[in-house]
């Protein structure tokens, strides 16, 4: 290969990775929001969410955490990938496999975590998987504790993590230490070292909760 062609290739693997737009993310949510006939105040009776918050959300102005779009996903009986703006794909046959090539996974920034959403192009999954970047360093720094419906999965790919509970409990995991967790009991991430902690996260919804709508 000439020595342009590698410098290009060199080049384009150091491309930042694509970014969802909140804006975007926002315009879906309005929509289906609509498409339902629901007004901002009962979206928030449904989802427990303040009208605030789903107003901000809608206009992009804010990025939303999981717990706020899995809230919102199962009031909107949405997928959770409807959201982000794919449409569930008529089963042909088994599922394909999924590849995201490293550094290439889709980007939803928050000031907390960065979410890298894995297996983005696949819809209908059971399991969300994402590697994230947890900026996060104490309590202060989230508003309350986060929850969700269903199970949690964390393995620790580098830096120092802690991941505290509504309940008092607190685990300290070193690189290569994993937790499996009941996601519905309030909980945060926090980085212990001077670097963001690097994490593989898989969230599972609960069968009854699990979305089968699409915008």
């Amino acid at each position: 290969m000439a020595k342009a062609a590698v410098a290009e290739v060199a080049e384009g693997s150091q491309a930042a990775p694509p970014a969802l737009d909140h804006k975007t993310v926002g315009a879906h949510l309005r929509q289906a929001r609509k498409l339902r006939g629901l007004t901002l105040m009962e979206l928030s009776e449904r989802s427990g969410i303040a009208v605030s918050t789903i107003s901000k959300a809608e206009r992009g102005d804010i990025a939303l955490t999981y717990d706020k779009f899995a809230a919102l996903a199962h009031s909107l009986e949405l997928d959770f990938d409807a959201i982000f703006g794919r449409r569930r794909k008529a089963a042909a046959g088994p599922m394909k496999p999924s590849f995201t090539a490293s550094g290439k996974q889709v980007i939803y920034d928050t000031p907390n975590y960065e979410y890298g959403m894995l297996a983005n192009n696949l819809t209908g999954k059971r399991m969300v998987p994402m590697r994230a970047h947890i900026r996060a360093r104490a309590l202060a720094d989230f508003p309350e504790f986060i929850r969700h419906s269903g199970e949690e999965f964390v393995f620790l790919l580098g830096g120092k993590l802690e991941l505290r509970f509504e309940n008092g409990k607190a685990f300290k995991l070193m690189p290569g230490d994993s937790l499996y967790f009941d996601s519905s009991i309030g909980h945060v991430y926090l980085s212990l070292s001077k670097e963001d902690a690097e994490v593989l996260v898989c969230c599972v919804d609960t069968e009854d909760n699990r979305p089968r709508g699409a915008i």
